[in-house]
């Protein structure tokens, strides 16, 4: 009989996170894009999303391989997702607290899974 694997709580709680995160980044920056009433808010506002786009677009990806990793017990995608919450957080460091909680529990998570 074959044993059902449970799912990894470590990697959910990340997943869980990194999702609300994205929605939070996703409803303040469509909001931020054109609150500017000057030119120079306009533009500050445009810099500041230059900047932040990596890091979002890289968090993105990490849910994506966290989620994969989480359903289809992936060591590989999960690990992958943990890196990518990684590189998020040195892409934009200033919103480091928004991404380091995903990034260790993704990290501890891979480390628990079975090995296959």
């Amino acid at each position: 009989m074959k044993e059902k694997k449970k799912l990894s709580i470590l990697l959910l709680i990340s997943l869980i996170i990194g999702t609300a995160y994205l929605i939070y980044s996703a409803v303040y920056w469509s909001g931020t894009a054109g609150s500017g009433s000057t030119g120079a808010e306009q533009l500050g506002t445009s810099i500041a999303m230059a900047l932040v786009t990596p890091h979002l677009i890289c968090t993105l990806i990490a849910v994506i391989f966290n989620a994969l990793g989480l359903f289809m017990r992936k060591r590989g995608f999960a690990l992958t997702g943990a890196i990518l919450y990684t590189v998020a957080l040195v892409l934009f460091p200033v919103y480091f607290m928004f991404v380091i909680v995903e990034m260790i529990l993704s990290y501890i998570g891979f480390a628990k899974m079975p090995k296959q």
